[in-house]
């Protein structure tokens, strides 16, 4: 024979007795707002996160409401950021969140102890809990919210030769922007469809253009996004034929050469020039030594001579008495220096017959 099973009934109906009793026995406030628990927003934006009440009769002690802010990082520290108790509001613990976070009513102890936050920021995002106490009665809520960061400051650039041939990538970043951001080309001008032979990573914002031809040329647009906003850029392409290696290297060389020769030209200048000035002051300087002394007492002496000389022989010996008593003191020496192998010449004399009068001889 197979066991026969207790019946269940009575059992079940103990249970539920049971419980409806512990219910009535330790009623008490409850949070009635559970019809979301996560939020997202963008930086800049506003958000409230509900936390609505429900008292009892059995709640007796003073109502207290406290908002604290569980950071994502699991190192940092719980903090209060707003309260009410013994009727009054207390928000004034960080200077950050001063003036940006304040309860929805004036007066939250009617059942409505919702937070609203404005300007939201990025180190906004966390796990914020409402907690309610009425003793004896105790409740909380949490509530996750992420703040995101639009995409902002993006730029686009290009890599690789410009080309006919050659592969050309299009870059497109965003220096802001909470991940996960998702880029995408689109051509502007043209067709309007990237080429056929174009591979696109969304997730780096590169676009590929393999063998790229002169048809790829136009302007490109990227649009960065990710869950609470966008933002785009530009950049225009122009394929072009290979450039002419050699002859740019010919000119280079020209004009290498010409470079030199103009600076060996100056430089010759510059020393023809030296050489000349050089030349100048040597003999301008052979000049001034060739130039003759000045007269020194030995020519001041034989003009004082020869023009004694031409007064006696234009005088007669009647008159020649008051010249017969001339010391030769005062005859101007010709003690001077001669010049080795100068002696003076004088000319042959006109007359051949001289007379001697007294100490004076006339020719």
């Amino acid at each position: 024979m197979e066991p026969v099973e207790p019946p269940r009934l009575p059992l079940l109906l103990g249970v539920a007795l049971g419980l409806l009793c512990s219910a009535g026995l330790t009623r008490s406030l409850t949070i009635t707002s559970v019809d979301q628990s996560m939020f997202e927003k963008a930086q800049g934006e506003r958000v409230t996160l509900p936390c609505t009440f429900e008292l009892s009769e059995e709640d007796e002690g003073p109502l207290d409401i406290e908002w604290v802010l569980i950071p994502a990082d699991n190192q940092k520290k719980e903090k209060i950021i707003i309260m009410y108790a013994v009727d009054r509001i207390y928000n004034h613990y960080y200077g950050a969140q001063t003036g940006r976070m304040a309860f929805t009513q004036n007066d939250p102890k009617n059942g409505d102890a919702s937070l609203d936050i404005q300007n939201l920021k990025a180190e906004d995002t966390g796990t914020y809990q409402c907690k309610v106490k009425k003793a004896p009665g105790v409740q909380s809520r949490k509530i996750q919210l992420t703040v995101l960061v639009k995409p902002a400051r993006t730029k686009c650039s290009i890599e690789g030769s410009q080309e006919i041939g050659k592969d050309v990538t299009l870059k497109c970043a965003s220096q802001e922007g909470s991940p996960l951001l998702s880029y995408d080309w689109r051509r502007v001008s043209g067709t309007n469809e990237l080429p056929a032979t174009s591979m696109l990573n969304k997730d780096t914002g590169e676009l590929l253009l393999k063998n790229a031809s002169q048809e790829y040329s136009g302007l490109y647009n990227c649009v960065a996004s990710n869950r609470v906003g966008t933002d785009e850029c530009s950049v225009q392409l122009n394929v072009t034929p290979p450039v002419n290696t050699a002859g740019i290297i010919a000119g280079a060389i020209i004009g290498t050469l010409l470079g030199l020769s103009v600076l060996t030209f100056l430089v010759f200048c510059c020393c023809k020039k030296h050489r000349e000035k050089k030349y100048e002051k040597e003999v301008h300087h052979d000049i001034r030594e060739d130039v003759p002394p000045p007269k020194s007492r030995s020519s001041t002496a034989r003009s004082y001579i020869g023009s004694n000389r031409s007064s006696l022989g234009s005088m007669s010996p009647s008159n020649m008495e008051g010249y017969t008593k001339t010391p030769y003191s005062q005859v101007p020496s010709e003690d001077f220096e001669r010049a080795p192998g100068q002696n003076p010449t004088f000319a042959p004399s006109k007359y051949d017959i001289a007379h001697k009068i007294g100490d004076i001889t006339v020719v």
